[in-house]
């Protein structure tokens, strides 16, 4: 690679870790499609990124969609040019390009595929767990508080014990990219919560030498795996007798839609979620977080 080029691309890489907080998967995948397009600028024989213009970024895109390996789908060439029309933003800004070639390309037209969503009668049977034990009662706020607040795994796994603002009834979601969010969470969550940690979570961590303020421990004491999640959503979906594909996304999916379907707005919705598009700017309008807790109890079937 050309040693400016190569430049460049680390100042962008030091940009997405530092100013941007991106963890650092996020960081490898724009390296990973980045790099994918500046190895094909070698093969062409353009070595100034600032002779990058519209057909030479068409030219890539017809290049990707008959690679001799195996053709690239629609949603992973879109998502190659957002990462490279993020990098050449930045370029622009730091005036290392002239323009961001990118910006006149448009994005391919793509099938869309709607997740599983489960109805509210299907959530009900699940979240319906016969707290025989205590790892039953843990069960329980998992799944409770994961269709209550939308959260992803990786959200519900390091939610910690002073994350949980019972009584101004939200709760504090370090998110993608160590983003910070205030999320609504209802009573019937807040009730399962309470009862795991009244009867269970201490009866775990005595079984851990570890300090560790994480909220929803395995019986070992410590921290949950995501494939642990897996099993859980998987035990109570069979317990209930759905048939459908369900893995742990489809309850922050279920979470929207039934806010959606209530007549919540989509925008205090994406909020919610802790959405965010890394090819645009933020487009989510601010919320208050009174708001947010309100339309919360309004709409959420178990709120």
């Amino acid at each position: 690679m050309n040693p400016e080029i190569d430049r460049r691309l680390k100042l962008f890489l030091n940009f997405l870790r530092v100013e941007k907080s991106l963890a650092e998967l996020s960081v490898r995948s724009y390296q990973y499609d980045i790099k994918k397009f500046l190895d094909y600028l070698s093969e062409v024989k353009i070595s100034d990124l600032n002779k990058v213009n519209g057909g030479t970024l068409n030219n890539y895109v017809s290049a990707l969609s008959r690679n001799r390996g195996g053709r690239y789908s629609a949603k992973s060439i879109n998502r190659m040019l957002s990462a490279l029309r993020t990098f050449f933003k930045f370029l622009e800004a730091e005036k290392l390009v002239e323009i961001n070639p990118v910006d006149d390309i448009e994005s391919l037209r793509t099938k869309r595929e709607l997740p599983e969503v489960l109805s509210v009668d299907e959530v009900n049977r699940i979240l319906n767990i016969n707290e025989k034990d205590k790892i039953a009662i843990r069960d329980k706020a998992i799944l409770e508080t994961m269709y209550a607040s939308g959260l992803r795994v990786s959200e519900v796994i390091n939610l910690k014990l002073s994350d949980v603002f019972a009584e101004d009834g939200f709760l504090r979601i370090i998110g993608k990219g160590s983003k910070e969010r205030i999320v609504p969470i209802g009573r019937d969550a807040l009730k399962a919560i309470r009862d795991y940690v009244k009867s269970s979570r201490n009866f775990l961590k005595a079984k851990s030498t570890e300090t560790d303020n994480t909220l929803f421990l395995n019986f070992r004491g410590k921290k949950l795996s995501r494939m642990t999640i897996w099993n859980i959503v998987d035990k109570y979906v069979k317990i209930a007798g759905i048939k459908k594909d369900v893995h742990p996304h489809t309850l922050r999916h279920s979470f929207a839609t039934h806010l959606l379907e209530g007549g919540a707005d989509i925008r205090v919705i994406q909020e919610m979620l802790g959405h965010s598009d890394i090819s645009t700017t933020q487009i989510y309008t601010h919320i208050d977080r009174e708001y947010l807790i309100n339309v919360h109890r309004t709409y959420h079937p178990r709120s």
